[in-house]
């Protein structure tokens, strides 16, 4: 009964999670934008204590839940291992294998100082939420944007029109081959070792796992009833039961309640078993070696210290040539969403989990190809321009990074500055009249200016009044310069907010 609920719950979030991720309408958030914001790294950047204390203590009652039920690339390990379990003769397949404190708790310390230190790139390279964002936005939703084209397609063939096509594209190469390259890897462990990643790797799982060891409800033994047939070991996909040695570790058990169910003699059962002695020996031996006790005591203490600077920072809440594509200025500050606070901000809170880039309908966000924020989103104008009406990202960052704002807030952001480059205007390469970017700039932060002064009557080129310009792009994605536009963005570090 208790694997039945188990993998119920864990269909449900798997399926919440990545329909976010691969929703483009936007339609979803509303009704499933929480689980997004309970995933445990998000929670911690967000300095949201509400729910890190309903996850620590869903842990102390009841064992790793999180892992094996709300987190997404734990569930998707837990599918892989079970198709390469139909596999003829691998049923049962595993054996109890010796934690890998070495890997787990190194690893573990270097996160959390990487999470201190600002140090984003590894943060979001080991974080399973994030990975799984990047892994749905990179490699599935390009996948389903395809198959919605293809029905997009034969819909018009109809003359129906219900189905509109979506845009194609690639956001970021180096995020797709991290992307690549974390999916096969997470896929061969899953497949040949069960849950070896959450259990050597995974920086939350170790953290969750420390948590676990005093769990008040786990799977225990009662070896008056057992037969010592290993069906429980040869079923356990963390490797954590040792039935000869009398042992169960805790720590690595993701309360997947496939053991109780191989269990034919009745001796495995999951029960209240706080304080209570599970072995043939006495009490459970705790397998944590004073290293990793001591590893984990440390860095939780930095970690939270961190977490309560975090809550004390400032909140806020006609022809026929064909057209050159447009590329991707210099930009002296990337330009952050509205509803960031600055770029510091941003990004030390940020854990690139794709969610805002997957939400955004203008094609504005995309992961940065920087390495100092690879993989974090930064906006970009080629293929769209940041709309007023839209405030999709604030809505659906799950870490605080970017604070929901409404439509009238929005345009009290400066988020960056537009800047003339002259070279590049064709009033001033072609000798012909333009204005595109004053007409379409919804600020009114553009004028054109006479290229002679001292003739009223010459052609006019733009200048911008920085005290009006929000930073939206629409100058840039408009202005016909190819490939660079004319007229550029560049972030401000601390963003304006002005009434």
């Amino acid at each position: 009964m208790f694997r039945k609920i188990r993998i119920i719950l864990a269909v449900l979030f798997f399926a919440g999670v990545t329909s976010l991720l691969l929703d483009f309408t936007g339609a979803l958030h509303g009704w499933l934008g929480w689980m997004a914001k309970i995933q445990f790294l998000p929670a911690v950047m967000a300095a949201n204590f509400v729910t890190i204390a309903a996850l620590c203590l869903l842990t102390i009652l009841f064992g790793r839940v999180y892992c094996s039920v709300i987190c997404p690339l734990g569930v998707y390990q837990d599918a892989v291992s079970w198709l390469s379990s139909r596999r003829k003769g691998k049923r049962a397949r595993f054996r109890p294998k010796k934690e890998l404190k070495w890997l787990r708790y190194g690893v573990w310390v270097l996160f959390v100082a990487a999470l201190v230190a600002g140090v984003q790139v590894f943060v979001a390279l080991l974080a399973p939420y994030s990975a799984w964002g990047r892994i749905v936005d990179s490699i599935f939703a390009p996948a389903v944007k395809g198959f919605n084209n293809l029905l997009a397609l034969l819909d018009q063939r109809i003359g129906t029109y219900n189905v509109y096509p979506r845009e194609v594209w690639l956001k970021s190469l180096p995020a797709l081959l991290v992307a690549v390259v974390t999916l096969i890897l997470v896929t061969v462990l899953a497949w040949r070792g069960g849950r070896t990643w959450c259990n050597d790797v995974c920086p939350v799982g170790t953290t969750l796992g420390f948590l676990s060891r005093f769990s008040m409800f786990r799977p225990s033994v009662d070896y008056s009833k057992c037969r010592e047939c290993l069906a429980c070991e040869r079923k356990c996909k963390a490797s954590c039961i040792d039935i000869k040695a009398a042992r169960i570790d805790y720590s690595r058990c993701v309360d997947c309640f496939d053991c109780l169910d191989s269990c034919k003699a009745g001796a495995l059962k999951y029960r209240f078993a706080w304080k209570k002695a599970v072995t043939a020996g006495g009490e459970e031996p705790s397998g944590t070696g004073d290293g990793g006790r001591r590893a984990f005591l440390i860095g939780s203490a930095i970690l939270a210290g961190e977490t309560v600077v975090r809550s004390q920072e400032k909140k806020v809440d006609g022809g026929f040539a064909a057209i050159a594509a447009k590329k991707a200025p210099k930009r002296d500050v990337p330009v952050t969403p509205f509803g960031s606070s600055g770029v510091r901000d941003f990004y030390r809170r940020c854990t690139a989990c794709q969610l805002c880039v997957a939400a955004c309908p203008n094609n504005v966000l995309r992961p940065s190809s920087d390495l100092s924020r690879l993989m974090q989103p930064e906006m970009s104008y080629e293929k769209g321009w940041c709309r007023p009406e839209c405030t999709r990202c604030s809505q659906v960052c799950p870490s605080g990074a970017i604070k929901p704002v409404s439509v009238e807030e929005k345009t009290d952001y400066h988020v960056g500055t537009a800047r003339v480059n002259r070279e590049l205007c064709i009033v001033e390469t072609d000798g012909v009249s333009c204005g595109n970017c004053a007409r379409k700039c919804p600020r009114g932060a553009i004028r054109m200016v006479p290229v002679n002064p001292d003739d009223p009557e010459s052609l006019r080129r733009p200048a911008v009044v920085e005290e009006r310009c929000i930073g939206c792009g629409a100058c840039e994605n408009l202005c016909p310069a190819r490939p660079f536009s004319a007229i550029t963005v560049n972030g401000r570090e601390e963003h304006i907010i002005k009434d």
